[in-house]
């Protein structure tokens, strides 16, 4: 977790949503199964530049020391507890924190009993943008340079815990600037973000097309019937279930 997500928008759009000078050098297609060591957009700091840019990044953080680009796709998530104690990630943490655009993430739930897992879709239910905490970093040198990424997770919170442990620290625009730029050792970085605005996510179900990194398409986030998850008890927020 987060294993799965979809991010649609063009980089047009992105860098006028994250007020980032685009600097993509290929068009952004819709993706609805981004999958691990696929290209997916970030945005971050350029501190040569003093401003801040949207670029392709490698899902799945390369730190410099790494031998094989392979190790990338064992750490596309950074644990909030331990990050800034990582040897793969703690440099990362201090000194190159990314935004990463998505439109919503994907989580398997076991039925009780017998049956195949439902996948849920989460994604904000007026339609909104999200943006996932994440890291960046660059592997290898000169041509061969790749810019990778990864994406930070925390306890689930509210409702969510219902369909995973797991959840992407997920940022409110009111704290893009101080990820982009406050030094890492501000405790409020990691926090999770208000009950409140977890309150405005949709848990949708959605078929079994998207186990397949195979499969891409708007059908993938359309929902369907299923049952509805049960909020934890004494949850103190209420999202919107479908």
């Amino acid at each position: 977790m987060c294993g799965r997500y979809a991010t649609t928008r063009s980089s047009v759009d992105l860098s006028a949503l994250f007020g980032a000078e685009d600097e993509t050098e290929m068009p952004m297609t819709a993706r609805f199964n981004v999958a691990p060591t696929d290209p997916v957009p970030i945005v971050r700091v350029s501190h040569r530049r003093e401003l801040r840019v949207l670029q392709s990044a490698r899902w799945g953080l390369l730190p410099p020391w790494a031998k094989d680009p392979r190790a990338g796709a064992r750490m596309i998530n950074a644990r909030a507890e331990t990050v800034a104690t990582s040897r793969a990630f703690a440099p990362s943490f201090a000194r190159r924190r990314c935004l990463v655009p998505a439109d919503g993430w994907f989580e398997w739930v076991k039925p009780e009993g017998k049956g195949a897992k439902q996948a849920y879709y989460m994604t904000p239910a007026d339609g909104g943008e999200l943006a996932f905490a994440g890291l960046w970093s660059v592997w290898g040198e000169g041509d061969d340079a790749i810019l990778t990424c990864s994406i930070i997770t925390t306890a689930a919170r509210a409702t969510l815990s219902a369909v995973h442990d797991r959840m992407p620290l997920l940022l409110p625009p009111g704290r893009w600037d101080a990820w982009l730029g406050a030094p890492a050792g501000e405790e409020s970085l990691l926090a999770p973000p208000p009950d409140d605005y977890l309150a405005g996510l949709e848990l949708r179900p959605v078929g079994p097309a998207v186990g397949n990194v195979r499969n891409d398409g708007p059908e993938l986030i359309a929902p369907i019937a299923a049952d509805a998850l049960r909020p934890a008890p004494d949850d103190p927020a209420t999202l919107t279930l479908f």
